[in-house]
């Protein structure tokens, strides 16, 4: 049995955006250590989660859109733990993670990213979703206009990312039915 697609989420249907951490709120070099426990590697003028207040910001117009993680964080951590790390205005949206403790962990592991989303996608049902990723590996082509492909390095803060992220929130979330392409 393929443990990716069951059981269905807690929270279904509504809005949602996938938020991928590493390479999206900060720069991707992020490490975990026994002892150091979490840290960057990037260098000066460079921290963790230095793009968290932007993406609370840009999502300040949308208060239906719930979060679902869709980072490593929340298989190594727990859902719990890795929403912990998120400023508060973003971690109240947070509704669940794309991978959960009923999975096959090895199973998961051998998914990309871009299917991982998109089998929760399935299972949870949303009116509307986004996903914010430095990945497009696996992303089947049907769920592509889904994805804002951010900078490795930049994150959401980069200038051309921040604006497709711009565009697609207001397309992908606009209550207002006459806003929508």
């Amino acid at each position: 049995m393929n443990k990716l697609f069951t059981p269905r989420p807690r929270v279904c249907g509504g809005q949602v955006l996938y938020l991928d951490y590493d390479g999206v709120l900060h720069h991707e070099a992020v490490y975990r250590h026994p002892k150091r426990g979490i840290f960057l590697t990037a260098g000066p003028g460079f921290t963790l989660f230095q793009h968290a207040p932007l993406l609370a910001e840009l999502m300040q117009p949308y208060p239906e859109v719930r979060i679902v993680l869709s980072t490593s964080w929340s298989r190594v951590l727990g859902m719990s733990r890795a929403a912990s790390y998120l400023p508060q205005e973003l971690r109240r949206r947070v509704v669940g993670a794309t991978f959960h403790s009923e999975m096959y962990e090895h199973e998961f592991l051998n998914t990309a990213r871009g299917l991982q989303v998109y089998q929760d996608y399935l299972r949870r049902s949303p009116s509307a979703a986004l996903a914010l990723d430095d990945t497009d590996e696996g992303w089947p082509d049907t769920f592509r206009e889904h994805l804002v492909l951010t900078d490795e390095v930049h994150g959401i803060s980069a200038p051309k990312v921040r604006k497709e992220l711009e565009r697609k929130l207001a397309s992908h979330f606009s209550t207002d039915p006459r806003s929508t392409p």
